[in-house]
């Protein structure tokens, strides 16, 4: 037999697959209909005898359905059919749908086309075809297994028992595969594969895994399929095995004071694993306890279902009771208190403050003292007390004062910390105006008060401020002074009396000035009194006057204790007199050698205001004479214009004397050059040779003795150096040619000189040797040398002499030698060589070769020994004279 019902059912509106299992056999009823039991309830499908005259139906015992007439082709329903069967004892229901193909469309053994997920299709044969009616290969059907959670055994427990029909003819072996057989979870279900009994291994959990979808196959010993596989649904039925658990152990609400009854608080949740749609699985809620039961132990309720909270009392006041804490109980089985299991929470209720208690003062009056003159002082510190929560809307206190400030000289902030008002002086307070202040403060919070609560009287008080006398400084009224004045003022001149007056009427105190600024000293104030006098001339045009004012500032200053000073400021306007005389400007122009215009315009600068400066009267000087020749100038306006009366002027600079007069009252003229440049010019017009103009500018008898100093200047250097060369040349000669014993000129005389006779005359010859010939070993050490031997370092050059000291020099040269051998305890006897200079390599001695030779001599030329004095004449004679 093979399958050829396919189906999906409906069970209090979800979707469950189930199976419908054919009738082993084909049911002939007198008509030749075909019956078909529709396995509902788990139970075996009994035939049913007789079928319904007309149409189809679905008889209510046993859910066999019957064809009641013959059915064509075009008479097959288009809709499918719908089939319900319903349990009685748990009122479930299930709902097929079917539909009805002509019987040739399905070929022997095979599985008719499933047109939809939900749609059967079965074969019917036609009526003609009665004789021919053979027994149809039909599938089998398995309902739906339902298996009870948690089950205790024993196991393995069977299910359900799978047959083949063919298992009359030859033997069979059935198996099972799906999730629970051979996929994971494995060992969950197994199968006798000679019986085709299904049972289950172990336990089920439904919150683990709700159902199993498995799949049925039958093979002969080779291993043949000789059924289709068919589905096998096993539903695990929820047991109540789970207790509700609350999403949150602690719930955490608040609601305000003073809240009507019914006000809603919070909700609480529980959850149950268990099916919901079973009692298992529906949860009621309850409040066991309220902690504490003040001002009713019934303050709350909770809806069963939902578990919202809502109060139900009225009472809650946050400073008698600040929280709540409800145990919340949830329970399955829908509350029964026999069956259901439960758990339970905690649910804290925090009662959260309105502004239902105004601020209080702790005392009625208040008392503070502030010296006069101080602002931003703290006077007092207003203390209150507040029931509400702190740090909130509701417990910050705003102050106000509502009396006794009319001009607002005090102020009361609030320190956040501690919430006291502080009374501060914002504006000066002066004590010869009020002594006392008394001040009304009324206190209130930041948000208004709840409705029906009412400001008590605690919420004003009353401050009392007394004002302390201090020193206050003298002031000068007015401040800044103002006075006019002509300048030019002589000194010793009275102008003012600037005076001070002290605030403090209630101090005996004198006051004494003094001089604080005055850029330009011109004045002088006397200490007691404070009359201002001047030192100097009053100057409009001094740099120290703007805008025609002069400041200067004084200070006043009180024995009081301490002293307090004020200063004060004297502005003086000085009017302007005629002072100044005018000056031309621009004071330097320029023109052209061929000027064209020849015109420059001019003006005049007048350090006096109108109308003691202009209009100005210009005037050319008489002197020089050539100024009226060469120059004229024409008043125009404002302005004056300087011409040129010749056509061509030589490049230089020319000043103009131009006389210029103010028109004060009493004018003042003055004289006043004007520097013109004439110079060559381009085509622009500009000049050209501003070089040779600055040299004409000089003039002529300038410049000519300019040249001639530097020319005498240029001759002094050159005859000195021919006279410095000379002398050089000359000094060397007269080294190279005098012998000392011959020059009597300076000479050191010594007459009592005791020599050793003719066997200390053995001198050291090699004394007068190279100092590059000396061994080193002759060398003696630089401490005990004499400063007038020669060099006995071994250098390997005697370093380069300084030039050759001054002829005039020599005799101080030597007299310095002379005392540096009587001084010196390591020198030779005085009769043994000395040595004043050495001359050796790099001297600038010439060479002394022609000495040698008498030969040589009549190539020099010694007539220069004459010019030495009469103790080199005889030399001259020798060497100089003619030949004979």
């Amino acid at each position: 037999m093979g399958w050829d019902v396919w189906g999906v059912g409906w069970v209090n509106g979800e979707t469950y697959p189930y199976t419908k299992k054919l009738h082993k056999d084909v049911l002939k009823c007198p008509n030749m209909c075909v019956c078909l039991c529709v396995w509902a309830c788990a139970r075996t499908c009994k035939s049913y005898i007789g079928c319904a005259p007309v149409g189809l139906e679905t008889p209510p015992a046993d859910g066999v359905l019957y064809a009641a007439r013959t059915l064509q082709r075009s008479t097959l329903p288009v809709s499918p059919l719908l089939i319900t069967a319903s349990d009685t004892a748990t009122q479930q229901q299930w709902v097929a749908q079917v539909r009805l193909v002509p019987r040739q469309q399905v070929q022997e053994g095979a599985v008719p086309p499933v047109m939809s997920k939900d749609l059967k299709e079965i074969a019917f044969p036609p009526r003609n075809m009665d004789s021919q009616l053979k027994r149809m290969k039909r599938d089998w059907v398995i309902p739906p297994i339902n298996v009870p959670e948690n089950s205790r055994g024993p196991f393995p427990q069977e299910l359900v028992r799978i047959r083949s029909d063919h298992d009359k003819n030859r033997s069979l072996r059935y198996s099972v595969t799906g999730p629970g057989a051979d996929q994971p979870p494995t060992g969950i279900f197994i199968i006798d594969p000679i019986s085709g009994e299904l049972s289950v291994n172990k336990p089920l959990d439904r919150e683990h895994i709700p159902n199993f979808h498995l799949r049925a196959h039958a093979v002969d010993l080779n291993g043949n399929q000789v059924e289709n596989p068919i589905d096998i649904v096993i539903n695990v039925i929820d047991m109540n095995d789970n207790r509700p658990e609350f999403t949150h152990q602690i719930w955490n609400g608040t609601v305000p004071e003073g809240s009507k009854p019914g006000s809603f608080v919070m909700t609480v949740t529980a959850v149950d694993k268990d099916d919901p749609k079973t009692a298992n699985g529906m949860l009621r809620y309850k409040i066991l306890s309220q902690n504490p039961e003040s001002p009713t132990s019934n303050m709350f309720t909770i809806n069963n279902k939902t578990g919202g909270i809502i109060t139900v009392a009225a009472g809650l006041d946050r400073e008698k009771v600040p929280q709540y804490t409800l145990i919340i109980q949830a329970s399955d089985m829908e509350g029964n208190p026999m069956y259901g299991l439960s758990n339970t929470a905690t649910a804290v209720i925090r009662v959260t403050d309105i502004n239902d208690n105004p601020p209080e003062f702790t005392a009625e009056t208040f008392f503070g003292e502030v010296p006069e003159n101080r602002v931003n002082v703290i006077v007092a510190n207003l203390t209150v007390t507040d029931k509400d929560q702190p740090n909130t809307l509701a417990w910050n206190a705003v102050y106000k004062i509502t009396g006794g400030d009319p001009t607002g000289r005090f102020s009361v902030p609030t320190d956040p910390t501690t919430n006291e008002g502080l009374v501060t002086v914002v504006k000066p307070i002066d004590y010869e105006t009020s002594r006392t202040y008394v001040l009304t403060v009324e206190a209130r919070n930041e948000v208004p008060l709840a409705k029906g609560i009412h400001t008590p009287r605690q919420s004003t008080a009353t401050v009392s401020i007394r004002v302390i006398d201090v020193n206050e400084s003298p002031y000068f009224e007015p401040n800044p002074k103002f006075i006019r004045l002509e300048e030019g003022m002589m000194p010793d001149s009275t102008l003012t009396t600037f005076s001070a007056q002290d605030p403090d009427r209630f101090m005996q105190q004198t006051i004494r000035y003094s001089k604080l600024s005055d850029p330009a000293n011109w004045l002088r104030i006397d200490t007691n009194t404070g009359r201002i006098t001047t030192i100097a001339i009053l100057d409009r045009e001094s740099p120290y006057v703007k805008n025609n004012l002069y400041n200067a500032t004084f200070l006043a200053t009180d024995n009081g204790i301490p002293p307090a000073s004020g200063t004060g400021t004297l502005q003086i306007f000085l009017l302007d007199i005629n002072d100044n005389a005018p000056r031309v400007s621009p004071q330097e122009v320029e023109i052209c050698e061929k000027p064209d215009p020849n015109a420059i315009n001019i003006t005049a600068f007048d350090g006096d205001l109108s109308p003691n400066a202009g209009p100005f009267a210009f005037e050319l000087a008489n002197r020089p004479a050539d100024v009226r020749r060469n120059w004229t100038i024409t008043r125009i306006s404002d302005y004056a214009q300087v011409s040129l009366k010749i056509g061509f002027l030589e490049s230089g600079i020319y000043e103009i004397p131009i006389i210029i007069t103010d028109s004060g009252n009493l004018p003042m003229s003055n004289t006043s050059y004007l520097r013109i440049k004439v110079c060559q010019c381009d085509i622009n017009g500009d000049c050209t040779d501003q070089q040779h103009i600055m040299a004409a500018g000089l003039g002529t008898g300038a410049i000519i003795s300019i040249l001639l100093c530097i020319i005498i200047l240029l001759i002094l250097v050159l005859m000195f150096v021919v006279w410095m060369k000379r002398r050089d040349k000359e000094r060397q000669a007269k080294q190279l040619l005098i012998d000392p014993e011959d020059d009597v000129r300076d000479n050191i005389l010594k007459y009592d000189e005791e020599g050793g006779g003719e066997e200390d005359q053995d001198y050291d010859l090699s004394q007068l040797q190279q100092p590059d010939t000396i061994e080193p070993d002759a060398i003696k050490p630089v401490g005990i040398r004499r400063l007038d031997e020669r060099p006995l370092h071994p250098e390997p050059q005697y370093p380069m002499r300084s030039a050759a000291p001054h002829p005039g020099d020599i005799g101080d040269f030597i007299n310095e030698g002379l005392k540096a051998a009587d001084n010196d305890p390591t020198a030779p006897p005085y009769d043994s060589l000395l040595v004043f200079d050495y001359e050796g390599s790099g001297s600038t001695a010439g060479s002394l070769s022609s000495l040698n030779s008498s030969s040589s001599g009549g190539d020099q030329d010694y007539d220069y020994l004459n010019d030495w004095g009469p103790r080199f004449r005889k030399l001259a004679d020798m060497y100089g004279g003619s030949d004979d």
